[in-house]
């Protein structure tokens, strides 16, 4: 071989060399995206094991080029703080309730109104519709992965009322709005975590709880609370978020974020439907422990809804003073409530 062959082989072999080394290293790249995700669910939670499903589905679907570590319990950043330590990027992905972080996202406050409810596939499904809509710049610091929502909250007390006129001196455990809802019904708000709630029921400090029927048994409140009073007219519900650090997301390849988006759109469907099927079990755990579940009449239900009027005349009110559009958000919730 003369020297002109040997050096173009060797210039072919450097070549191959090249590509194989720039190969490896975009391979390395590809597979280097690994995120956390902070969950303030029990990791016997329902809502734990489909998170990490859905990061599983994540990875499967990325062919392992994102990998998404998950962290239940709290063990990140407890609940009240999940969003801000997520935009800080102490870590990359969250979970965590609007009604947490009160003042922060003005507009989603509308979510915990007693909007009247029927089930968490519609409220699930409208918060997702909202978000579209709007494009609310108040999560702008936050890739808004999915939203979705829990059932009907109810009145759950230790001990039974008849109606809302008997809420005079009851504390209940509320967050957020919700604690609004309890005063307009005559009750004594008691602002608390949810992960608190348990012994704060079995230390006497508080006598009722404003929550959907899934809490009695997933959270174990129906071992004090024996009487549920149905009345959809203090019916929100807790609007929950999946998210990312949005300066993160942005640095995500484009058919990443398209893989996410569309595993996104699946989930949707499936918290919706989990918590329909978390509240029929809950509501079943009542019937067969003995709790007492007691449904006011359409006429109760609209006296009790016009106590509530008070609290959307503030909302409109409060985002308009901060140049928001609460009025409009208000009635797309009620249309879309009333056609879905």
């Amino acid at each position: 071989m003369n020297s002109f062959s040997a050096k173009k082989v060797l210039s072919i072999v450097g070549v191959v060399l090249v590509c194989i080394l720039l190969s490896s290293v975009v391979q390395a790249q590809e597979k280097s995206i690994k995120l956390r995700f902070a969950s303030w669910w029990s990791p016997a939670h329902k809502f734990a094991a489909m998170e990490k499903e859905w990061c599983a589905e994540v990875e499967k679907r990325t062919n392992g080029r994102v990998k998404i570590s998950h962290y239940a319990g709290g063990t990140l950043a407890p609940p009240t703080q999940v969003y801000d330590s997520m935009v800080k990027g102490v870590f990359d992905v969250g979970t965590g309730l609007f009604s947490y972080n009160p003042g922060r996202f003005p507009v989603m406050e509308v979510l915990d109104l007693p909007l009247r409810y029927r089930d968490g596939v519609q409220a699930t499904n409208m918060a997702n519709e909202l978000v579209k809509k709007f494009q609310l710049k108040e999560m702008g610091d936050m890739k808004v992965f999915l939203l979705h929502c829990a059932g009907p909250s109810f009145i759950h007390t230790k001990k039974k009322i008849n109606s809302i006129n008997e809420l005079k001196g009851v504390r209940i455990k509320s967050s957020g709005l919700s604690s609004k809802i309890v005063s307009a019904a005559g009750g004594t708000p008691v602002t608390m975590p949810i992960t608190e709630t348990y012994d704060a029921l079995a230390k006497g400090l508080a006598d009722g709880l404003i929550l959907n029927m899934e809490t009695l048994k997933s959270f174990k409140f129906g071992d004090y609370l024996k009487f549920t009073l149905k009345d959809h007219g203090v019916s929100n519900t807790t609007g929950l978020w999946i998210g990312m650090n949005k300066k993160k997301w942005d640095l995500l390849p484009k058919d990443v974020q398209q893989i996410i988006e569309k595993v996104n759109e699946e989930y949707i469907v499936k918290f919706g439907k989990a918590h329909v099927d978390l509240d029929n079990e809950g509501e079943e755990y009542a019937m067969k422990a003995g709790l007492s579940i007691m449904t006011v009449t359409k006429e109760e239900e609209a006296k009790t809804a016009a106590k509530m009027q008070p609290l959307f005349d503030a909302y409109v009110q409060n985002a308009k003073k901060k140049g928001l559009p609460g009025e409009e958000v208000l009635n797309f919730c009620f249309n879309y409530l009333k056609t879905h």
